[in-house]
């Protein structure tokens, strides 16, 4: 009786989390639709200016040493008149990016461009008080808001400002390129996955009525847009989000371009990524509960309010993926197998039907759907090349449920916590090494976790090849390979041996 009670209960508990990643997956197709219906609807500008309006480019640095003087140039090429152009480079930086910034910026002011240099003796509200800081200053109407690792097109301005001819339109983002998409696995599979969202999740929102999200850099603001909207915020790790809802609750219009790009540099090491990836997770929670009410309270049409809930909630999905991996276990495979050869099939179609297709159909082939049209539609000649990264891009998905998983719990527990950077080193080719760079992500503990799970799930493959549960064998390959991918690659850096350019005095250990 208690065996059966437990398996009654492992089977509902398995069953709530699959219906849950299932939502999530079907809501894949959805967004395929909503690009595929709408992707030929281009926004145009409902007139063009006769007079040009003047446009502050905000920068937001923070020890920013080995990308800033890249940035700085790229934004002095900018095709528009240098008399309706200021630059705000705002500037936290606690080391030498502070003196270089400087020195950078005195040689542009003689050149005649409009720039200052903005530097804080705190980091108070991060990134966001760096951003509401500059604005009160700021002499455009429009800001062009740039991360320091991001490279605009000179035509940027020209190709924007137009738009917002349209009374009613806050914002225009630009599409995220990648400087340095094919420099590893690890950038190729990253600008895979975000280029599903790029491309196909903010135009199908957009071009359909729904709520998008300013991406937090490469996009440009009515400054009258963020004052009406409460300014920036820093309650939340993705003030981007943030404002981006307060300002389309406020009725505010935003237009997405995918057609222009604004490159930029991805990380290049795992523990980049991973810090990357936790502050978007947890900042999305964060949004989730400071803005979903909201949403639900406010007049907007129902499928505006469905469509904002599922893009709020979308990282939860990666709780519910963690918890996947809790509940797999082997036993139900041998237990199947051991049933088969006493001439017992029933036991091993069950498991077949209740957990390896349903992960199937709910995770995985929603995502290969998704990622194949995103690379048919941004890489016509080579998309067939480019999919062949999707089983890396599936793994390292998995790999990362520890760590935005963690980054969920957190984002549900109200703490706002620091904003960490993403270290970027200048890497935009095969021949740039990072190697040597300062900077490192903060350590923490979650790849010793994640080499447990690695150890497991490797158990488990074996496990399954012994009891000749072929079936099984392609998923938990994912498994065992994303985890351990993860974990080794975040492991290098507690080995000085290994990285010993991950050494800092910086350096610090949490959860």
């Amino acid at each position: 009786m208690p065996e059966n009670l437990g398996n009654l209960v492992w089977t509902l508990c398995y069953m709530a989390v699959l219906l849950g990643l299932s939502l999530y997956g079907l809501h894949r197709y959805v967004i395929v639709y909503l690009y595929l219906k709408n992707r030929k609807n281009i926004p145009q500008p409902r007139s063009q200016f006769e007079q040009l309006p003047r446009v502050t480019v905000q920068l937001p640095i923070f020890n920013e040493l080995y990308v800033v003087e890249r940035l700085l140039e790229s934004v002095a090429k900018l095709e528009y008149p240098r008399e309706l152009l200021d630059v705000q480079l705002l500037d936290d930086s606690t080391d030498e990016t502070r003196e270089l910034s400087e020195k950078l910026v005195r040689n542009l002011q003689a050149t005649g461009l409009d720039i200052v240099h903005i530097h804080r003796t705190d980091r108070t509200g991060f990134k966001a008080g760096a951003l509401e800081n500059g604005l009160a200053t700021a002499k455009g109407e429009y800001i062009l808001i740039l991360d320091a690792d991001f490279v605009p097109a000179p035509d940027v301005l020209m190709k924007t400002v137009h738009h917002f001819t349209s009374p009613n339109v806050g914002m225009i983002q630009t599409r995220w390129g990648h400087l340095n998409r094919t420099h590893s696995l690890l950038t190729r599979v990253q600008a895979m996955f975000l280029d599903g969202h790029l491309l196909l999740e903010q135009t199908g929102r957009n071009r359909s009525g729904r709520f998008i999200n300013f991406n937090g850099t490469a996009g440009v603001w009515r400054k009258s847009c963020i004052i009406d909207a409460g300014g920036w915020h820093h309650d939340t790790l993705t003030e981007d989000l943030d404002l981006s809802y307060r300002a389309q609750l406020k009725g505010w219009n935003f237009v997405f371009l995918p057609d222009l790009v604004t490159p930029a540099e991805l990380p290049v090491d795992m523990n980049g990524f991973k810090s990357q990836q936790h502050r978007w997770t947890k900042g999305s929670i964060q949004t989730c509960r400071k803005l979903l009410p909201a949403v639900w309270k406010s007049s907007l049409p129902l499928k505006v309010k469905i469509e904002g809930t599922v893009h709020l909630t979308s990282n939860y999905a990666f709780l519910l993926l963690f918890c996947i991996c809790i509940l797999l276990h082997p036993t139900t495979g041998g237990m199947a197998s051991e049933a088969l050869k006493d001439g017992d099939t029933t036991s091993s179609w069950l498991r077949t039907i209740l957990i390896d297709i349903p992960i199937f159909i709910t995770g995985s082939f929603p995502a290969i759907v998704f990622y194949i049209v995103s690379q048919r539609e941004l890489y016509p000649r080579t998309w067939l090349r480019e999919i062949l990264y999707l089983p890396a891009l599936l793994a390292l998905t998995i790999g990362l449920a520890v760590n935005n998983a963690w980054a969920v719990i957190q984002g549900m527990a109200g703490a706002t916590g620091e904003f960490t950077r993403t270290p970027k080193y200048g890497v935009h080719s095969h021949s740039n090494s990072w190697k040597k760079a300062k900077y490192s992500p903060m350590k923490t503990i979650l790849p010793f976790i994640e080499i447990c799970f690695a150890a497991y799930f490797n158990y488990f493959l074996a496990n399954e090849i012994a009891h000749r549960n072929w079936f099984a064998i392609p998923f938990l390959v994912l498994f065992a390979a994303g985890f351990t991918y993860v974990a080794l690659c975040s492991l290098a850096q507690w080995f000085p041996g290994l990285r010993a350019p991950w050494k800092s005095a910086d350096d610090s250990v949490s959860v």
